[in-house]
């Protein structure tokens, strides 16, 4: 819970626009500290190559005053001078090198800053010791640091404030949509939002629920409408057919007729009830699902579509357990009765074998098969393989109410030895789905 906490605080716009601040904060200090520490070292080199040039002057001019004028010698600055032919015993050999002008050395690993002048036969040198220097520059530079640093988190904490004010519209109308549900007329996205980008977007959200409530009426009106005028007259073709199909009088031809009949209405009846559930989001004023017999459902199916199996073919019918599924029952006939049908009707001869274990149901033929082009079309809507006479709707409502249940349907088939079909009530983990 605390990992996904933290993963959509690091998604979320707030945290990504205060991020922003804070690496926009800390480009800046950086730049800054970087423009800082390279215009103080370089003012420290120019205040020291000055002060060399004001000693080496001053002591020409002392020497011209007096030749017997030592050359300073202090904490921070050190001169040598170099008669030719009175040798130089205590100028290091490293500084008779050097040529005229300015260098940087180090004796005895201490740093200096050398100027270097020659005035007739003569050279002088002066030193300035640099480590006082550059101490200062490494303090000044962990005060950058420190001053980069502070102004990040500074930034990050302006970011978050700003990113609160800049967000908190966005967050209210994410709330709102959140909370706005098509029967709830009283709820109005877009009050109280400004004209602004995020006003528009909240009358565009509000608009767009307006038309959906709208839409929802209709499609509740209309389901109404269909449920009763449907439902209505198959009731009258069904009681009309319970009646003849009690008339002794009529022949065994007629009989036929009037029970293919019967079961047409039934059909359409199971059909209507599916289509018009299926039609609108599951609410609470829908039939109550209960907790429904599989073997029973498969029962069922293999009476009502017995009159598909030929002469030559052997139904098994195998129920290892009784899994009790807590679905509509209409709609659990649906895909049942569906994946039967379709073995009965597509099998000439043969066996069509029923087996019930567990969570699956499994029905398995010897009939036609599906060939391998169409087997990955099978579920799309209105899709009819060859020798189909249906409409193309079975197996589509069947994958829309194994979706609306979390079921999950896997059809296996080979063109001309016959296909399996299995249905399981608890969904796959994706290992274990057929190649």
């Amino acid at each position: 819970m605390a990992v996904e906490m933290n993963s959509s605080v690091r998604h979320s716009l707030r945290f990504r626009l205060a991020s922003t601040f804070a690496w926009f904060g800390a480009l800046v200090s950086l730049l800054l500290s970087i423009g800082l520490s390279f215009t103080a070292h370089n003012l420290g080199e120019r205040l020291m190559d000055e002060t060399l040039r004001a000693e080496i002057e001053d002591y020409l001019s002392r020497r011209a005053r007096n030749p017997n004028s030592l050359p300073p010698a202090t904490i921070s600055v050190r001169g040598y001078v170099h008669v030719p032919g009175r040798g130089a015993e205590d100028m290091p050999p490293e500084l008779l090198k050097l040529s005229p002008g300015k260098h940087q050395l180090s004796l005895d690993d201490t740093p200096y800053r050398v100027a270097v002048v020659d005035k007739g036969n003569e050279r002088y040198v002066m030193l300035f010791n640099e480590k006082s220097q550059r101490r200062r520059e490494e303090q000044f530079l962990i005060y950058l640091i420190l001053g980069a640093l502070i102004m990040t988190l500074v930034s990050a904490g302006i970011g978050w404030w700003l990113a609160g004010r800049v967000v908190a519209p966005v967050t209210e109308l994410a709330r709102r949509v959140a909370k706005a549900k098509p029967e709830n007329e009283m709820l109005e996205i877009e009050k109280g939002f400004s004209n602004d980008e995020i006003g528009k977007l909240a009358r565009v959200f509000g608009g767009y629920l307006r038309r959906m409530r709208a839409f929802i009426d209709r499609e509740r009106a209309f389901t109404s409408d269909v449920s009763h005028e449907l439902r209505t007259p198959l009731a009258i073709v069904q009681g009309a057919v319970e009646l003849m199909e009690d008339d002794e009088s009529l022949d065994e031809k007629q009989q036929k007729r009037i029970a293919r009949i019967g079961r047409a209405a039934r059909q359409m009846i199971d059909l209507t009830a599916a289509l018009l559930l299926m039609a609108r989001e599951q609410t609470f004023d829908e039939p109550a699902e209960r907790d429904c017999d599989v073997c029973d459902a498969v029962r069922e199916a293999i009476d009502m579509h017995r009159y598909l199996v030929s002469a030559n073919t052997r139904v098994e019918l195998v129920c290892q357990s009784h899994p009790q599924i807590a679905a509509e029952r209409t709609l659990l006939g649906i895909v049942v009765a569906n994946l039967i049908r379709n073995a009965f009707a597509y099998t000439e001869s043969g066996t069509v074998s029923i087996s019930v274990d567990g969570n699956c149901l499994t029905v398995a033929d010897t009939g036609m098969g599906i060939s391998e082009e169409a087997i990955g079309k099978v579920f799309q809507r209105h899709f009819r393989g060859s020798g189909s006479t249906g409409a193309g709707i079975g197996l589509s409502l069947v994958k829309r109410i194994c979706d609306r249940y979390g079921w999950e349907t896997v059809i296996e088939s080979s063109e001309g030895r016959g296909t399996t079909a299995q249905l399981f009530f608890l969904r796959l983990p994706p290992e274990l789905h057929p190649a």
